[in-house]
């Protein structure tokens, strides 16, 4: 590949496969760093840009591994996964999107919900725990003294309760898939959001660190955008202060005058949700020639 920048260094990025592979990939796109490949299934790809050399899609649990080992320079995964892998990286930034909104996912300790059991401190020793993140279980009844039995779980761990095991530790968004399941939640082991890691090699490397600073402005600012939309107006001079009064913006809109002294030209952006309600309020005080515009990316 041609490097058009000059630095002689490019990157190698590798992005999480399954449940969070559609947000990444739309992320990247938004970005301006849309991931090709030949089809769904394929692990490798490619990104049109200078900077990256090489995409790989894989499963999340593995990525804080090999970035450390420097197999990849950059990956995504999840806190959990490095948390589970003790993955010695650098984390770059936090990429607030899970499978279906912005909050967090969650490691938890969950029960039948007839149990007696309210909190892990209540979980007998040689209770019997199925989870898929037995490094981080383990890990949290040593910190408490307490003597469990672990079972690694290769999916559907609800459904091994009670009848297999007495508990589970599983990653959940809501919980209601665990409430669906007839499980109550007693303990909350930690909270996870996608990062964008680094080998610490490669963060240590002057060229290298620029262009994964770079790819997370483009990243930072595809997020910034999300739920975003760029408002336009025009205005008489006599209704400016009113109308600034009533628009929302993220510091202060931009004002410019119009040709001729015939009034003035007003821009902000705003969020979308509150669009529908102050298109009317802006009309209602003066405003004229009103455009809504998409906003793609926002860079602070």
């Amino acid at each position: 590949m041609d490097d058009s920048t000059g630095t002689g260094e490019q990157l190698r990025l590798v992005i999480p496969k399954g449940s969070l592979e559609a947000q990444t990939l739309r992320l990247f796109e938004d970005a301006d760093l849309a991931v090709q490949r030949s089809s769904d299934r394929d692990y490798r790809a490619t990104i049109d840009d200078p900077r990256v050399d090489e995409v790989r899609i894989l499963r999340p649990q593995e990525i804080g591994k090999y970035v450390e080992e420097g197999i990849f320079d950059i990956g995504i995964t999840g806190r959990d996964w490095i948390t589970e892998t003790q993955a010695e990286v650098v984390s770059v930034c936090q990429i607030p999107f899970s499978k279906v909104s912005a909050r967090p996912t969650r490691a938890v300790l969950a029960v039948p919900a007839e149990s007696e059991i309210e909190s892990a401190a209540d979980l007998p020793d040689g209770a019997k725990i199925s989870t898929e993140l037995p490094e981080m279980t383990r890990r949290f009844f040593e910190d408490m003294g307490k003597k469990v039995r672990i079972y690694l779980s290769y999916g559907a761990t609800e459904a091994k309760v009670p009848d297999i095991v007495d508990a589970i530790v599983d990653i959940t968004e809501t919980g209601s898939s665990l409430r669906r399941a007839g499980l109550r939640i007693v303990a909350e082991l930690c909270q996870s959001y996608p990062e964008l890691i680094a080998n610490q090699e490669s963060w240590g490397d002057p060229v290298k660190r620029q262009a994964i600073l770079d790819i997370r402005t483009l990243l930072e600012g595809a997020l910034n955008a999300r739920g975003r939309v760029l408002v336009k107006l025009n205005c008489a001079a006599d209704d400016l202060e009113r109308i600034l009064g009533v628009l929302p913006s993220m510091k202060s809109p931009t004002v410019n005058e119009l040709a001729h002294h015939t009034g003035y030209a007003v821009e902000t952006v705003v969020a979308k949700n509150e669009i529908n309600t102050l298109i009317p309020v802006l009309k209602a005080n003066g405003a004229e020639d009103i455009v809504e515009m998409p906003v793609t990316k926002i860079v602070e």
